[in-house]
């Protein structure tokens, strides 16, 4: 490092003496080489003196009246503000003790009276000198500090993100391993009616197209299956078949779930997270309850399927997907879209192929398959041992109305098998069945009148193993959001 003093960086000297010719001959010396020199002759002086323009050095005379030398460095080695200016101490004192109190007081060296120029110049440009290393020194070691504790919270950040992402991979990788290694094809669809072949026959002409599939029917109808029956069927079947309920979600979200969302986009979000849309890619995705879809979230949707393209929230670059997309819902979307609560584009863009699923009380000759198939299930889930299934009983359950459909013969049968005591299958039924729906009336209607009765049915218990959500076969929040959504209120 050069220290050599120009008119550019010249380092400035403080000299306190209370003699004037000392202070003359030191103020000589010092500004022939071209540093900066002021002057003190009262040891009162200096603190505030220094505290108003802090000098890079101190020349302080030992022998003072009123306030010494000794004094003055200790008041100003005990103040945080000017503790680390080096002082070298001035006396005529020839005393070793006097030299040993002058270092020990905070002084850093000690030049001898009369003064040699030599001598003078040597130390003041060897104190200067440590002084610029010492700063120098604190500058790099205040760098590096920030540097280590700026890149110790990205690494703190990195490792929340790599955590939040690996438990996300891991729930995912297992969620994948189960779709693909469950077989999911039209054998898993029970039922010989000729509506039921006819809905397959439908299936299987659209299955290996990429043409995005709208499936329509009541709650409970199976669409989810026929789904999954697609998905099995097309070209895609050796990738997962990846779901999103939108009733199941906030409106606040849906958009991240679908889209993903980048660290800090929005309150809560600590990390970044892969959406369902990116997760699909190359794969079928399978939007369930798509009328629950907000409004203002409609137009990025149609974009991703016009154009396969998307940005997460809080990043601006574009992501581009081959998805292929499969929706389903028990609403009537062309009302919704005549009411301006869906976008016919959007509505248009889905409805390509559209599949309606017929409900279970007009395909009544299915009954008895979908309950044989159920009671083999649950028989062998809950360790039962169920031989018969009468001839009356078969023909009650082919006179129920199924407001539920299949989810509710399902949950019926699981029911029978828990309370049958012997082998013999006894059926419990509603007491008052809800009379077949007109046609007239909305899914939507359909939907309410269903949902209240069977909530009637347990006294309005939503949750536990004899509430409505157990047989409706929904999740108890699902069923508390529909409930909201179609202003189920208890009277």
């Amino acid at each position: 490092m050069n220290i050599r003093q120009t008119p550019e960086t010249p380092a400035s000297i403080l000299i306190v003496d209370d003699l004037p010719d000392n202070l003359r001959l030191l103020s000589d010396i010092l500004q022939d080489q071209g540093y900066l020199v002021r002057l003190l002759r009262q040891g009162e002086m200096v603190l505030p003196s220094v505290l108003s323009l802090p000098p890079e050095l101190i020349l302080l005379d030992i022998m003072m009246p009123g306030m010494d030398g000794y004094e003055v460095c200790q008041q100003l080695k005990t103040d945080e503000r000017t503790r680390d200016i080096p002082i070298i101490f001035l006396s005529a004192l020839e005393d070793i003790a006097d030299k040993v109190k002058a270092f020990a007081v905070g002084g850093v060296d000690y030049i001898t009276k009369p003064f040699q120029a030599e001598e003078v110049l040597a130390r003041v440009q060897t104190h200067l000198t440590l002084q610029q290393y010492r700063a120098h020194l604190a500058e790099l070691v205040d760098e590096r500090t920030r540097e280590l504790k700026h890149a110790n919270e990205q690494l703190q950040t990195a490792l929340a993100e790599i955590r939040q992402l690996k438990d996300q991979l891991q729930v995912e990788n297992l969620y994948f391993r189960e779709e693909i290694k469950l077989e999911h094809n039209f054998d898993e669809i029970l039922g010989q009616s000729p509506l039921l072949a006819y809905t397959l026959f439908k299936v299987a002409q659209v299955a290996a197209t990429d043409t995005p599939i709208l499936i329509l029917g009541e709650t409970g109808v199976g669409k989810e299956l026929i789904a999954r029956a697609i998905h099995h069927a097309s070209l895609r079947k050796d990738r997962p078949l990846v779901k999103v309920n939108c009733a199941a979600l906030p409106a606040h979200l849906i958009e991240s779930e679908l889209f993903g969302h980048e660290r800090g986009s929005f309150t809560g979000a600590i990390a970044k997270r892969i959406g369902r849309f990116e997760l699909a890619d190359g794969a079928t995705l399978f939007l369930d309850e798509i009328g629950e879809l907000p409004l203002e979230l409609q137009p990025k949707l149609l974009r991703v399927i016009q154009e396969g393209e998307f940005e997460r929230l809080g990043n601006s670059r574009t992501l581009k997907v081959d998805v292929r997309l499969l929706a389903a819902t028990n609403r009537n979307l062309e009302a919704e879209v005549h009411a301006k609560k869906f976008r016919q584009d959007l509505y248009y863009r889905l409805a390509v192929y559209p599949l309606t699923i017929p409900p279970l009380r007009e395909r009544r000759d299915d009954i008895p398959l979908l309950v044989q198939a159920f009671v083999r299930k649950f028989s062998k889930k809950h360790g039962k041992l169920i031989e018969t299934i009468p001839q009356a009983t078969l023909t009650a359950l082919q006179q129920y109305a199924w407001p539920g459909n299949v989810r509710e013969l399902e949950n019926v049968i699981e029911r029978a098998v828990i309370t049958t005591p012997d082998h013999i299958l006894r059926v419990e039924l509603p007491e008052t069945p809800i009379a077949i729906t007109e046609p007239t009336k909305t899914l939507e209607t359909v939907e309410r009148d269903y949902i209240t009765q069977v909530l009637k049915s347990t006294n309005w218990r939503i949750e536990g193993p004899k509430g409505a959500a157990l047989i409706l076969g929904l999740h108890p929040n699902t069923l508390r959001f529909r409930m909201q959504k179609l202003n189920i209120k208890r009277s």
